[in-house]
């Protein structure tokens, strides 16, 4: 036995959170490591005690082997938890914390190895009866062998990094002219998110389901699985919604996935959780993918059909305790559906472009049948250092139906105003009738839901309503000067008070008059004047129209006041309020190629003087752990290169400029600084 009394965990956010509630259920005490951009975060008070690693960047921190052992040296911590990400799969990692004499909560650094690579985890799948899809997981790593593999197995095919996860370092081939810029692209992200460019390739299956197997062994010999969890709707190779049990299996199928991947992980001595991936095609037949030596994101909605606590697990096979239970045991426990959604910092109608900023609100209702894995609150930042998730949500019941109703009645009740996020997104894919029906597959997300849906025009104009009445109630609430008065009035006939907002290019007028007792004379547009009242309590608010009584959230960005966040009828609305007295700035430029976030400047494939067509790639940014290519905005010739490869540049920065043939001669930003250099005049002749 090796006792564990103090644990150090490392990782961030809601992963660390989440292994310190199961912490202190089991009486051990708990430390964190943080960078500086953590350093106020919710998962570094909730421990015990927490340490300093440095900068923000990952490399500097999380990644550090020599920092992390030396927190757990400086605290006496006798464990080190490597949490989902970050050192979780990292042979050499478990290696030092086993030769620091501590105890590593996860498998042996040989299994680790094993299953690590993607080449050699399908070599022991193969051997030990599990099914391979077709593919190149060789030794040769050179383009030219790779197109002839490709061309052997059949287009399409998909590009993997043999290190990675979570869909960095993968891409689809349809052709073979994408082949070497996908292969290019493929390694340099998986150097950067691994430290290791080796790639396999796969025939790539059009429309399978993504199965996955939780397994748990000890360091007896014991091993079960605890079924399957379906992962199926993803974007960019990355899940978002997950769910036990799969609607797509038979006990029959279930019990041979389950089997297997015993099997697998007996083959390796695999100790600890893990979890084993498969696809599931049209027919029934399922393939190995990879283990993932660790604990996934995903694994709360196993533990809400067994009511198992798998990080307890863990803990408990680390000390060297035996398995508390056996197959059968599993079996017992298994009741109900769970769902799980992830909330992610992220525009889906933008590519699922990643989001930065302040999250102003962030609030959740409680019930006895939903969690909530968060690490942000609100006032929390969101950087462009890690990856973009905010939360998982997860709900359960009796039935898959059931589960889904609740996960819907929770998001619509979530608050999470500040930065965008996908929460509208998820309520989409909850509500479309082939998730419903559970037709599942890993190109859902594409097939169904890849065209934008704008909120319905009567939501949005009661969104403006509720906007302009909360912020009404805020002055007023304020005012030191006649508080009784009711706003806006006069002694004569006056025009209704008037509050402008903009929303995707649409401005939306709202005329307001104020009747006293917080009864309000209310219309957008031209509309005709309804009867309104409003009730405050913070950002929280009832607006009735017409006897018709619902609830809303308000909230501003404190750095932006004009950025009205509302959320009303479970839906999140950004409106912008157009000031009433305008801006000194010029225009944006249609000439420049711009970045649409902060990130780093990874790649450069023009330079000044280079003619460009329409949507080439001029460069590629890397940002939140993703990479985004930069278009040519129109045909044209680049005048301007603003960034080399290296080079870290703010949101909306100027990365080159595109002069169209034939343009007149003119500043391509448009005097984007609008009269700070110079006068409003000069501005709109730059401009």
């Amino acid at each position: 036995m090796k006792p564990i009394h103090k644990l150090l965990i490392a990782n961030r956010g809601e992963i660390a959170s989440r292994i310190m509630r199961t912490c202190r259920q089991m009486g051990i005490e708990t430390v964190a490591v943080y960078s500086d951009a953590d350093a106020g975060a919710p998962f570094v008070r909730e421990a015990d005690e927490a340490v300093r690693l440095g900068p923000a960047p990952s490399s500097e921190s999380y990644l550090s082997v020599e920092r992390v052992l030396d927190a757990a040296k400086r605290t006496g911590a006798d464990a080190i938890h490597p949490g989902f990400g970050f050192l979780a799969e990292n042979a050499a990692f478990a290696r030092a914390v086993a030769e620091a004499g501590l105890v590593f909560v996860g498998p042996s650094p040989d299994a680790i190895e094993a299953m690590g690579s993607k080449q050699r985890a399908k070599a022991i799948a193969r051997d030990a009866g599990v099914p391979v899809i077709e593919g190149y997981d060789g030794e040769s790593q050179d383009l030219e062998t790779f197109r002839a593999k490709a061309e052997a197995i059949g287009y399409p095919v998909l590009l993997k990094a043999s290190a990675g996860g979570g869909g960095k370092g993968m891409r689809v081939v349809r052709a073979p002219e994408e082949l070497d810029e996908a292969w290019a692209a493929a390694k340099r992200e998986a150097m950067g998110g691994f430290g290791d460019d080796a790639m396999l390739l796969e025939k790539y299956l059009e429309r399978p389901r993504h199965i996955e197997i939780q397994i748990v062994g000890d360091a007896h010999g014991d091993v079960i699985h605890l079924y399957e969890r379906e992962c199926s709707i993803q974007r960019r190779h990355q899940k978002i919604v997950e769910e036990a049990p799969s609607v797509a299996l038979d006990d029959e199928t279930r019990e041979r996935m389950g089997e297997a991947a015993v099997s697998l992980a007996q083959a390796i001595g695999y100790t600890n959780a893990g979890t084993v991936e498969m696809i599931l095609d049209a027919s029934g037949a399922f393939y190995f993918l990879e283990v993932n030596t660790r604990l996934q994101v995903e694994h709360p909605v196993t533990e809400a059909v067994t009511d198992l606590d798998l990080v307890e697990l863990q803990i408990r096979v680390a000390r060297g305790e035996p398995l508390p239970l056996d197959q059968d045991d599993v079996a017992m426990l298994r009741e109900g559906a769970a769902i799980e959604c992830r909330i992610y910092a992220e525009d889906p109608d933008a590519g699922f472009l990643p989001q930065t900023g302040t999250l102003e609100a962030w609030s959740a209702p409680e019930e006895d049948w939903l969690r909530i894995d968060a690490g942000v609150e609100a006032g929390s930042e969101v950087s462009i250092h890690y990856d973009p998730m905010l939360a998982k949500v997860i709900t359960w019941g009796p039935t898959r139906a059931d589960a889904i109703a609740r996960m819907r009645w929770a998001l619509r009740r979530l608050v999470a105003a500040g930065v965008t996020t996908n929460r509208n997104f998820l309520l989409r894919v909850l509500e479309h009738p082939a998730f419903l029906d559970g037709d599942l597959h890993t190109h859902f997300v594409d097939e169904h839901l890849s065209d934008p849906a704008p909120a319905p025009a009567a939501l949005v104009e009661r969104a403006a309503i509720h906007a302009a009445l909360a912020a009404q109630a805020e002055r007023a609430a304020a005012r030191a000067l006649l508080p009784a008065m009711r706003t806006g009035y006069r002694n004569n006939r006056a025009a209704d008070q008037e509050v402008l907002f903009e929303r995707n290019g649409e401005t939306i007028r709202v005329r307001y008059a104020d009747l006293g007792g917080g009864r309000f004379r209310a219309r957008v547009g031209d509309a005709e004047p309804c009867e309104a009242r409003f009730e405050a309590d913070g950002a929280r608010g009832w607006l009735t129209l017409d006897g018709h009584r619902a609830a809303g959230h308000v909230t501003r960005d404190a750095a932006d006041p004009v950025t009205h966040h509302v959320v009303v009828d479970g839906l999140a609305i950004a409106l912008e309020e157009v000031p009433r007295h305008p801006r000194l700035t010029g225009q944006s430029a249609a000439d420049g190629a711009f970045a649409p976030m902060p990130g780093k400047v990874i790649d450069v494939r023009v330079t000044a003087g280079d003619a460009v067509t329409a949507g080439e790639t001029l460069l590629v940014m890397e940002a939140m752990k993703m990479e985004h290519a930069i278009a040519a905005p129109h045909d044209g010739v680049v005048t301007e290169l603003r960034v080399e490869v290296g080079q870290q540049v703010d949101e909306g920065a100027v990365l080159a400029v595109i002069k169209a043939e034939g343009a007149a001669e003119g500043n391509a930003e448009g005097n984007a600084e609008g009269n700070a250099e110079g006068s409003a005049e000069e501005g709109a002749e730059e401009a």
